[in-house]
């Protein structure tokens, strides 16, 4: 295992169970492949979701009906709880995590990225887990169009060896992920064609604002830097340390 330092993004799709709640065994074992690297010597900084469901969780039905003032009361108040639960996990295995909220302005040439680069490399230096989601209630004007987005510009800052991206979809397919003839791709070059196979999102509020179309994109966008970019399941066992393992799962985007 030759990486040093990886991004792993976790989006709202794989952290709920069918009722649309956090799942803690999902946390839990997101946590354990963490510790498992940590122990070998490599280090994750986890773009997390779940913060928009973790409030609709604690506070069901609000009377705002403005799309932006519901996603920040909702995620302002379930980012606590969400931290809360990954802090738990995280102590059960020994490890410390740390939490960053950051904007687009944050990663802007000057002070403002310069800080948020000199927190990261802080916080790894010490052996300490930054989790890392967007701050909702400041981000207006200048929002990532999702948290692979903000995933990619921090496999960037840090110039990370691979970013992983997790969902609920094994990879990217050629065609309906649950029809019977399509096929998975294995690897996928950023110069080649494969954005018509991406099937429509049909995403609820709270349950994320990324799909396929802009994984595609963002993982194309983030191995044309010469990060590796991985999209598979992470429903699955063991699915980040596999791909650091060298298996082949879910779909490599290479230069």
């Amino acid at each position: 295992m030759s990486e040093k330092l990886i991004v792993v993004k976790v989006g709202t799709n794989v952290l709920t169970n069918k009722d649309n709640r956090i799942s803690g065994p999902v946390l839990k074992e997101l946590v354990r492949q963490i510790a498992y690297l940590y122990e070998q010597d490599i280090m994750t900084i986890l773009i997390s979701s779940g913060a928009n469901i973790a409030g609709q969780e604690i506070l069901s039905e609000i009377s705002a009906k403005d799309k932006k003032t519901r996603q920040q009361v909702y995620s302002t108040v379930g980012q606590p709880r969400l931290m809360r639960l990954y802090y738990n996990h995280f102590h059960h295995f020994g490890m410390r995590c740390s939490q960053i909220l950051a904007t687009k302005n944050d990663f802007d040439p000057g002070a403002h990225r310069e800080n948020l680069l000199n927190c990261y490399k802080g916080l790894l230096k010490e052996g300490i887990t930054p989790i890392t989601n967007e701050d909702d209630a400041i981000s207006v004007k200048s929002m990532f169009s999702d948290n692979d987005e903000l995933a990619s510009w921090v496999a960037e800052l840090l110039e990370a060896d691979k970013m992983i991206l997790l969902t609920d979809t094994d990879g990217l397919y050629n065609g309906d992920p649950n029809a019977e003839h399509t096929e998975k791709f294995s690897k996928v070059k950023v110069n080649q064609n494969v954005e018509k196979y991406v099937q429509p999102s049909t995403k609820k509020e709270g349950e994320g604002r990324g799909g396929m179309e802009s994984k595609l994109k963002i993982a194309k966008r983030t191995a044309a830097k010469g990060i590796t970019t991985i999209i598979t399941n992470g429903n699955n066992n063991n699915a980040i340390v596999d791909i650091i393992e060298g298996k082949d799962i879910g779909t490599k985007f290479v230069k």
